[in-house]
């Protein structure tokens, strides 16, 4: 039996593939579970056109990506906090305020997640910070930590 899977099914394939399946395992559980459906010429045609507008729209993200990282690379962000008298700041600077500064500056929308740091800044200086705004595309920029007034 032909089926175009509806959802990743692990051992079998992954969403959108038309994989060879017994009747029985189509039959008794991918089907009534929602997990794919027959292969017909309508649904494999639906099929190969979602995997195209997949596959259009993940390029896009990645230029997208790409210029984001182009134009972050080397850039410098300052940011005032408050410090105690050895340099030792009050609270950190996680992967949130550098996103957030970031898109004060730049106004490039970024996930926090997507900022590697360590561990969090506690210390005045310049630190050099990893963003990875896609899979295989990353920047380094520069955060420089100075004590406010």
């Amino acid at each position: 039996m032909k089926v175009v899977l509806l959802k990743d099914v692990r051992g079998t394939g992954k969403a959108g593939q038309v994989v060879e399946v017994s009747d029985g395992y189509g039959r008794n559980f991918l089907l009534p579970k929602g997990f794919a459906k027959e292969a017909t010429a309508a649904a494999v045609n639906a099929a190969s056109a979602k995997l195209k507008v997949d596959a259009h729209r993940t390029a896009l993200e990645l230029e997208a990506a790409k210029k984001m990282a182009a134009e972050l690379q080397g850039s410098a962000i300052v940011m005032k906090v408050k410090a105690g008298d050895k340099g030792r700041l009050f609270g950190a600077i996680t992967g949130r305020e550098i996103a957030d500064e970031i898109k004060a500056r730049f106004g490039v929308e970024l996930d926090k997640k997507r900022i590697v740091l360590s561990e969090p800044i506690k210390r005045l200086g310049e630190y050099k910070v990893e963003i990875k705004p896609y899979a295989n595309v990353s920047c380094t920029v520069t955060v420089a930590v100075e004590q406010a007034e």
